[in-house]
């Protein structure tokens, strides 16, 4: 089924955030997608253009093994075949991790199938409207680093801390969702200060 102009400018605004998402977690993002006009998107995908049509694969820019698939399944509501189906692509080209956008909800047994598939499959799951606007933009969001296992490490030992005695960061956080932050990771937060031009603060997701 075409979609309606209304849905074309959504699923432009949708992608701009993706893309730009995706390179911030230092994937392979080329900066024409990111500054792609809406006649560009449109030449790209087709006035015809459907949501299948949207999927992606971006491998890392520095481990060609890191790799991430973005689906956009044509249903609204989002069943346990559509999952199935992402889950054994994703097994075939041996990638690991997801980014499952969608119109407006799972089901209860599509909810299911990912958590099933948790301890292999990494699938996170974005509703069109949370990827309207970028939450990086925000004036008030400050830099994000996720740090690597070697400089969690590093950090740990030069304040003889653990990783749980540091501040706290829900990994439902809307920053820590868009960098795609996991249980357990170490995060460095950069901000501006007027008295020292910037001040680094570290947390642990959770």
């Amino acid at each position: 089924m075409t979609l309606s102009e209304e849905e074309i400018s959504k699923l432009f605004r949708v992608c701009k955030t993706l893309n730009q998402m995706l390179k911030d977690r230092g994937y392979d993002v080329a900066d024409s997608d990111i500054e792609m006009t809406k006649e560009q998107f449109v030449d790209k995908y087709g006035e015809n253009m459907i949501r299948k049509d949207l999927s992606t694969l971006k491998v890392k820019r520095n481990d060609e093994s890191d790799k991430i698939f973005v689906f956009f399944p044509k249903e609204k509501k989002v069943g346990t075949e559509d999952i199935k189906r992402y889950l054994k692509r994703m097994e075939s080209a041996n990638v690991f991790r997801a980014i499952v956008v969608i119109q407006e909800n799972l089901t209860r047994f599509a909810l299911s199938s990912i958590k099933v598939a948790a301890s292999k499959f990494h699938i996170e799951v974005f509703q069109e409207t949370e990827l309207l606007l970028n939450v990086r933009d925000h004036v008030f969001v400050p830099e994000h680093i996720a740090l690597t296992t070697e400089e969690t490490k590093t950090l740990l030992e030069r304040y003889t801390v653990k990783e749980n005695q540091l501040p706290r960061i829900q990994f439902t956080d809307p920053i820590a969702r868009y960098f795609g932050l996991k249980h357990g990771q170490v995060v460095k937060i950069i901000r501006s200060s007027e008295t020292s031009g910037r001040y680094v603060t570290y947390r642990y997701v959770i």
